[in-house]
């Protein structure tokens, strides 16, 4: 294990993490409005909706971190 991370490889991991919560969390919400609580599975809807929109920020902005760090 390495005994310092660069910013670029703990970013990713969060980035990593945002995608797996995502998935979790549109699992869950298939599951609530499966049991009809549509209200509640249209609101994490929502919340899936903003993680999305920054789920691409930051993989724009690992991109450019890194090509930094390659020069």
């Amino acid at each position: 294990m390495p005994s310092s991370y660069s910013l670029s490889d703990v970013l990713e991991r969060m980035y990593h993490n945002q995608l797996a919560l995502e998935a979790a969390l549109m699992e869950l919400s298939l599951l609530v409005e499966q049991q009809g609580s549509q209200g509640v599975g249209e609101n994490v809807r929502g919340a899936l909706e903003v993680i999305g929109e920054n789920a691409g920020h930051i993989k724009q902005g690992l991109a450019r971190l890194r090509s930094k760090g390659s020069n």
